[in-house]
């Protein structure tokens, strides 16, 4: 079976999708199948390609034996319009320049990651052009999501023809993955033939054989992620005094909030706040079960967005402090491995974990659960392996 993957980003840039999207492909690799990347030139989260990969229109390179093929685009992180859409827009036309080998490798699937939802239209005419059938895999909702967050009008030309375009693609598929319920729901109602929920999921070998010595010291606290507005770390060193709940809290990551938080740690009191820079993808399970518990917010909702450190803080074992609503709330509640307060609550945030430090046979059923989920439940892996004999199905 081959398949051709084409998304707009990938590795060696970091993030969330990036790291999904790998662990898809090396897994339906390791299952039997052929498979192949179309991306662009790495950026994320700069804004500004790789030096490694400068200067370039297109190379080819080979990461876990699995070919990729990159292309240039119009790279940017700015917040305005123009730049996103250029961006986008980009990478979606010179996608084109990869037809003579897709017509080559004679592709069983072609599945193309959205957003951008204007990479699936280009998606959908290269497998047309090369007889493979055309996937979609939708991690998050457009035109959906820019209408919840602003930044595009829901009674606009714009939205309308983006959700017209959206309907298309979801009919022509051959069938379409999503991340979460609330997007294989989303997707069914919106003209999809068939759906296959793919979830993020954890590769729990990733936490194995880690050992960390314990310490007779404070309750540790851990948030491993994107330091942005969406997520609200500044808000909640502001608001909550760990050193007087007998904790410490530890941050690690970078973001458009960095310089913030820095200057709330140095300014007095000592709240028991400790930044710590980047970690590595390699390095974050150990830094994880350095700690007790993980904090996990979200300042505003996104349907159908579930946070990937749901299921790392499972692998990891670590009771998960929920700021937030949505399919990760339910997530938490329902699995039983975590405390959730209602998005930007940070006074019941404080009271989750006074809670938790003051409960410790509760968080340790808690642990379990976490172990149990990205054992059962939320395994990477047993999902891929799903994936591929599903594939098999459709051949």
């Amino acid at each position: 079976m081959k398949i051709t993957v084409i998304t707009q980003y990938y590795k060696p840039e970091m993030g969330a999708p990036q790291n999904r999207l790998y662990e898809m492909c090396r897994g339906l690799k390791d299952n039997g199948a052929d498979v192949s990347i179309i991306t662009g030139m790495p950026n994320y989260p700069t804004g500004k390609i790789f030096d490694a990969y400068k200067g370039k229109f297109k190379m080819t390179e080979t990461l876990d034996e699995m070919e990729v093929k990159r292309y240039w685009l119009y790279a940017s992180n700015a917040r305005e319009a123009l730049p996103r859409i250029w961006n986008m827009i980009s990478f979606s036309v010179i996608v084109f320049f990869s037809l003579r080998y897709l017509r080559k490798r004679h592709n069983d699937f072609i599945i193309v990651e959205s957003p951008p939802l204007t990479l699936g239209e280009s998606g959908f005419i290269l497998a047309k052009l090369t007889g493979a059938r055309f996937v979609m895999n939708v991690s998050d909702l457009w035109p959906l999501s820019a209408r919840e967050l602003g930044a595009i009008r829901g009674d606009g030309f714009i939205y309308k023809a983006l959700e017209k375009l959206e309907r298309h693609l979801y009919k022509k598929s051959a069938f379409c993955m999503g991340q979460s319920q609330e997007i294989v729901d989303y997707i069914k109602d919106h003209g999809a033939k068939e759906v296959f929920l793919f979830r993020n999921g954890v590769d729990p070998r990733r936490f194995e054989g880690i050992y960390v010595k314990p310490e007779k010291e404070k309750v540790k606290l851990v948030y491993a992620g994107l330091l942005g507005f969406a997520q609200g770390i500044a808000d909640i060193c502001r608001s909550i005094n760990f050193a007087e709940l007998g904790m410490e809290f530890h941050i690690y990551g970078a973001g458009g909030e960095q310089a913030e938080i820095e200057s709330i740690i140095a300014a007095p009191p000592n709240k028991g706040i400790f930044y710590h820079g980047v970690v590595s993808r390699q390095e974050l399970p150990s830094k994880l079960k350095e700690a007790n518990m993980t904090l996990i917010p979200l300042v505003k909702n996104i349907f159908g967005a579930v946070p990937s450190k749901i299921y790392e803080s499972m692998a990891a074992g670590l009771p998960i402090m929920f700021v937030g609503e949505g399919e990760g709330a339910r997530i938490v509640k329902d699995n039983e491995i975590g405390l959730v307060a209602h998005s930007k609550d940070y006074k019941e945030l404080e009271e989750n974990i006074k809670f938790a430090v003051s409960h410790p046979e509760e968080m340790k059923k808690m642990s379990e659960n976490c172990k149990d989920c990205a054992q059962n439940k939320f395994n990477r892996p047993k999902q891929v392996k799903s994936l591929y004999e599903f594939l098999l199905g459709l051949l």
